[in-house]
Order: C-alpha cells, then structure tokens, then sequence
C-alpha cells in the first residue's frame, strides 16, 4: 500500500507530495542479498554516519517486536515472489505509451488530500513538481540504530543518490546533515515518536499532519517521505524521508529506493505501472528500467515545473518516443 499527499499548507513552507508510504500488504521469503550497486564508498563531504538526538542506546522491546514483525513480512513478500531486484525482465514488457500514461500517472496525479487535518483517498490532477536547485541528502540515524547497519546504510545511500544523479541528470549527492535539503532518517521506534522538535527545526512550520504522520505512523506503514515547496512555488525546495530502522535489509532497502526517488518528484501510484517500484503491489522491491526512465522524463528541460497533465502529454510523449527509439 503506499499513500501521496500534496498541498498541505503551514505558515512558512507547503507539503508538494506527502507521504510516498511503502506499506506492508502481503503475507510474505528469505532475505534477497543486496546487489552490488550499493556499495560504495561515502563522500568526503558525508563526515561520520550522522545520529539522531541523545537517547537510549539499546532497542527498546517494541522495537524488537516491530523487527520481529517486518523479517516476516519480508520472507512472506518474498515467498510469494514479490519484492523482485531484477529490474524487470521479459516477463514485464512495456512500451512507448505505457512509459507515458504511467509518468502522467505517477508525476502529475496526486493519490490522497489533506482534508479537515486528515488524509483523505481522492485522486487529483496536480502539476509537475520537482527540485531546481542541487538535492544535497544528510543522513542521520537514531542512537538505536547498530553500527555495522548504519555503516551498510550510508553505502547503499551513497551509491543510490550517484545512480539517480546519473540517470535524471540532475546534481544529487550526499553530504552532512547540517548541509542537507533532503533529510533522510533511519529511526527506530521511539526515536521516531519523539522527533516532532527535531523535525521542527529541520523544517520551520511544519505542518502537524506532516508531524502527526511521522509521530504517529501505524505499524502497517513502511515508510515515508515529505517533500516541500516554498509557498504555492511548484518546485520543492526541502524533503524528509523516515526509514523504520526496524526492517530487514531488503525491506529497508526497498524503502530507501522508494522514499528518495518519490522526494524527487515521481509522488504517486498508478496500479499499471509495470515495472515499477510506484505500485501497490510490492511486485519490485528496487529501482527499475521504466522508474529510471521516468526521472529521465521528469527532469528533461523540455518540461516546466507547473505543468499540468494536458499541458505535459505532448513534451512526454516526445521525450519518451526519444528513450524507447519508436517502439509504440
């Protein structure tokens, strides 16, 4: 299951695409090793694996209940063949306009609203919605968080901000938290409940429904990213990605692949897209060939942050004739 919400207001920022949540629905196989593309060596920039603020440095028993909880989910994901690494394959064909009805979908569709402080199901046009300015992602870990995890987790966050670099064309890199305009956060259970004064200084005026869905996120709930804009301005300008510490590799992994590449403006599901990591249905746990084709699209310059769907179709359909070489 996964949930988007875009247009919260607060006094100082927007919420552009809320909640890019990768949920656990299937009943679930071993867990799949990491693929090579997530060992790297961290930037210079990076400094130390970052931490959460002071607190209890042992993981508390809800915490290992909720590990227990998501090794299962993830051997059951995986027993039924889902959260797949291959990338798709030729069991997954798509085509010229299955790439462009899925970007419409993904990048241009909005899935869920804040309404009366709740998030409320109802799927929306939006507009085209991405960074401008360098993404620049800080890494920060909760004290709960075991060393050797959280070394493994700024590889595989490393090497995924290179890999999307390189495939949207658009400068992303990892440095310090204190630099960072896109915070990811690898938490544990009552870390994260507590971390509302720390999400208030990464982001002046959060919104409390932001606060509430990270504060409060049931256990049904994967993960999650928030990403910002500055007013009504269709370009975001801050994100924050909250990653249970919890999950067994592949599930963290999964949600880190998610999380990210939703901040950078792919916020939505459509139930067609295949293959995909944007879909309800956990088939894929990584990045694929039509994702990364999707953030191609996303930050060609032929399109304009503001777009809407009808204004859009045209330059995507062009572009994606472009990547595909014709194939209708």
């Amino acid at each position: 299951m996964k949930l988007r919400v875009r247009g919260t207001q607060s006094r100082v920022w927007q919420v552009a695409a809320l909640l890019a949540v990768l949920g656990g629905c299937g009943a679930p196989r071993p867990t799949a090793p990491v693929p090579p593309e997530t060992v790297a060596t961290p930037p210079t920039d990076a400094g130390p694996a970052p931490k959460a603020p002071a607190g209890p440095t042992v993981q508390s028993a809800d915490s290992d209940q909720l590990a227990r909880h998501y090794a299962r989910v993830q051997t059951d994901l995986e027993a039924q063949g889902l959260l797949r690494t291959d990338g798709g394959g030729s069991d997954t064909p798509f085509a010229t306009h299955n790439l462009v009805e899925n970007f419409i979908k993904v990048a241009l569709y909005d899935e869920y609203r804040p309404i009366g402080g709740k998030l409320v199901a109802q799927a929306t046009e939006s507009q085209l919605r991405r960074w401008q300015m360098p993404v620049r992602l800080g890494l920060t870990f909760g004290d709960t968080v075991p060393p050797d995890q959280r070394a493994r987790d700024t590889q595989t966050i490393t090497a995924y901000a290179a890999r999307l670099a390189k495939v949207s064309g658009h400068p992303i890199s990892v440095t310090s938290p204190q630099n960072a305009n896109f915070n990811v956060l690898v938490l544990n259970e009552d870390e994260r409940r507590g971390y509302g004064p720390e999400l208030r200084r990464l982001v002046p005026g959060i919104d409390d429904v932001a606060l509430r869905a990270i504060e409060t996120m049931p256990r049904e709930t994967f993960c999650l990213a928030i990403a910002f804009s500055n007013g009504h301005e269709p370009t975001y300008s801050r994100a924050v990605a909250v990653i249970r510490g919890e999950h067994p590799d592949l599930l963290r992994l999964s949600c880190v692949h998610e999380e990210i590449a939703q901040g950078l403006g792919l916020a939505n599901d459509s139930p067609m897209a295949r293959p995909s990591i944007f879909n309800d249905d956990e088939e894929f746990a990584l990045l694929t060939r039509q994702d990364e084709l999707m953030l191609k699209i996303l930050y060609d310059p032929r399109l304009t942050p503001g777009m809407t769907p009808d204004e859009a179709r045209p330059v995507v359909t062009q572009i994606a004739t472009e990547l595909m070489g014709g194939d209708g």
